[in-house]
């Protein structure tokens, strides 16, 4: 299936890539609602999980203790696994929440006027019952944490009924999108010792400098159309000067994380996560052509790779506190 979707015909999203599973494998009634989950777009999903697993895994490699069981310096696999399934069901009822409140905009920009709202796929009705079946999943997961973390969890939905309507009365809506983005810098700490100290703070916050430099580089593919719509933006914002701004959004962001494991005293080896992040976000910005909308989504989902790296290096953190006695 390669067909754009219009009011005339179902078929897939303009950003959505040609032969995706979900027009191979489901029933093209549930494509409009795959849409508005984004399943055809994993990387959001993505990009929103790395946040929890980097702070689970701070948290389980805090204070390693040389020579200890190498499975108490990992993170539970139980809590990975509800992290991935929380935020596929949250990032998912996030997005279809944005489609709902941004419909007048999505239907005058080319990228997103073939979203299952503006395309007509769906009604608000069908939207707004589909985006509560995906909150109650994740309230489901919420609920298998301690009482400390529900409490956090829950906190976040104040940031995450804001960010839709940033882009109307702020140039820095990423900066919102950051602020609900990187919630999970917080929760996996929470979910670990059922409170929170300084470590995830700063965690938080890099994740935050990160998360408005990555988006920084999605929203250049649409600053032409949200000029014509009034949508403001980072890109629109930064514009030639989104390169020095990327400099210090993501060198920022390293020393934020630097310093955070430094306080939660994970083993150094974690460091090389750090600087192998550092080195991608470097490609980044040397090759970045902001006039360039293909390369311009390219890179912006290459920040998974990021999220592999750092979180790669707190579980070598962990795991040299067990095994360094030996050396």
């Amino acid at each position: 299936m390669d067909v754009i979707q219009s009011r005339q015909m179902r078929g897939r999203v303009a950003d959505a890539p040609s032969g995706h599973w979900v027009y191979r494998l489901l029933p093209r009634i549930a494509w409009p609602y795959a849409q508005l989950a984004r399943w055809d777009r994993p990387i959001g999903w993505k990009l929103l999980l790395w946040p929890c697993w980097w702070s689970l895994a701070m948290a389980a490699a805090s204070g390693a203790v040389p020579g200890a069981r190498i499975l108490s310096e990992m993170p539970s696999l139980w809590h990975l696994f509800l992290f991935l399934v929380g935020a596929i069901a949250m990032r998912g009822a996030g997005c279809t929440y944005n489609d709902i409140v941004d419909l007048d905009i999505d239907e005058k920009v080319e990228r997103t006027r073939s979203r299952p709202l503006p395309s007509g796929q769906v009604s608000r009705k069908q939207a707004w019952s589909f985006l509560v079946a995906q909150a109650l999943v994740g309230l489901l997961v919420l609920l298998q944490f301690n009482a400390f973390a529900i409490l956090v969890g829950l906190a976040s939905l104040l940031v995450v009924a804001v960010y839709p309507f940033a882009k109307r009365f702020t140039d820095w809506p990423q900066f919102f999108l950051g602020l609900a983005f990187s919630w999970g810098a917080l929760m996996g700490w929470a979910v670990y010792f059922g409170s929170l100290s300084l470590a995830p703070f700063l965690l938080y916050c890099g994740s935050i400098l990160w998360v408005i430099g990555y988006d920084t580089i999605y929203a250049h593919q649409d600053k032409e159309d949200d000029a014509l719509v009034g949508v403001r933006s980072t890109a629109r914002l930064f514009a030639e000067h989104t390169k020095r701004w990327l400099v210090a959004l993501y060198g920022g962001a390293l020393l934020f994380f630097a310093v955070a494991f430094a306080l939660a005293a994970v083993p150094m080896p974690a460091l090389a996560g750090l600087v192998a992040a550092g080195a991608h976000m470097a490609r980044q910005i040397r090759v970045l052509d902001i006039d360039d909308p293909d390369q311009c989504l390219a890179l912006f989902k290459s920040n998974s790779v990021v999220g592999w790296l750092i979180f790669l290096g707190l579980l070598c953190g962990g795991a040299w506190a067990s095994i360094s006695p030996y050396f």
